[in-house]
């Protein structure tokens, strides 16, 4: 069976949909406010950094890290105007190797940006890794993520008669079904199931046995599904 394969991962951990989240710390006198946003691409993280200069005008450091996509290809940092090192990249590392379950670092499609409000306290290079590190763990601690899901959408065709039968039999399987479709010669049964070989395959013979061989699964596009934690 074949796959649309623009990315591998099926699941992954992002920020709940909405205007973002905002946390701040004060680190000697210095104020690092922290503001998180779910970005779907590199543009949507960029006018987040934007709009953030626009509203923190007075702010010395707008720092910002990024990471993008279901396998987390894109990630991008800057220290805007920090010392080397110390901002952008320790704020990637806190969003790539954040665990959002026990052994897994799956979060993406995230932006963190940081500004900063100088305090006249000079922290230092560690100082300010560990500032900057732990203003986008704080953030995360207290920040709304969801899980997000690819499903595969397949269909199924059935007689008008049996359609509602097998519908609520493959409901009482376990199978998240989508919608039903009525057309001229037959109704087809739209099933959204994990995009994965062994859940399709598992589908494609519940099908076989609820219909004595009479229909097949034939899959469709595929589907990203916000589920809540």
């Amino acid at each position: 069976m074949e796959f649309e394969d623009g990315s591998r991962a099926t699941k992954y951990t992002t920020l709940a949909a909405g205007p973002g989240f905002r946390h701040e710390l004060e680190i000697r006198r210095s104020r690092f406010i922290t503001v998180l946003r779910r970005s779907a691409d590199e543009d949507a993280a960029r006018d987040l950094v934007t709009g953030l200069r626009r509203e923190f005008h007075d702010a010395r450091h707008h720092c910002s890290a990024f990471v993008i996509g279901p396998d987390r290809m894109v990630q991008r940092s800057s220290d805007d105007g920090e010392p080397s090192g110390t901002a952008g990249i320790p704020m990637l590392e806190a969003l790539v190797k954040r665990e959002t379950a026990p052994g897994v670092t799956d979060l993406s499609d995230i932006s963190a940006v940081v500004v900063r409000y100088f305090g006249g306290i000079l922290l230092g290079a560690g100082g300010l890794v560990r500032a900057y590190s732990e203003s986008v763990s704080a953030a995360l601690d207290r920040a709304p993520l969801v899980d997000r899901n690819r499903l595969r959408l397949c269909d199924v065709g059935v007689p008008h008669a049996d359609a509602g039968r097998l519908e609520n039999e493959l409901r009482s399987n376990g199978f998240v079904m989508a919608e039903t479709r009525y057309e001229a010669r037959q109704a087809v049964l739209r099933m959204a199931l994990p995009d994965t070989p062994s859940a399709i395959g598992e589908a494609g013979s519940r099908v076989a046995a609820l219909t004595a061989g009479a229909s097949v699964l034939e899959p469709r596009g595929t589907e990203w599904i916000d589920v809540p934690r």
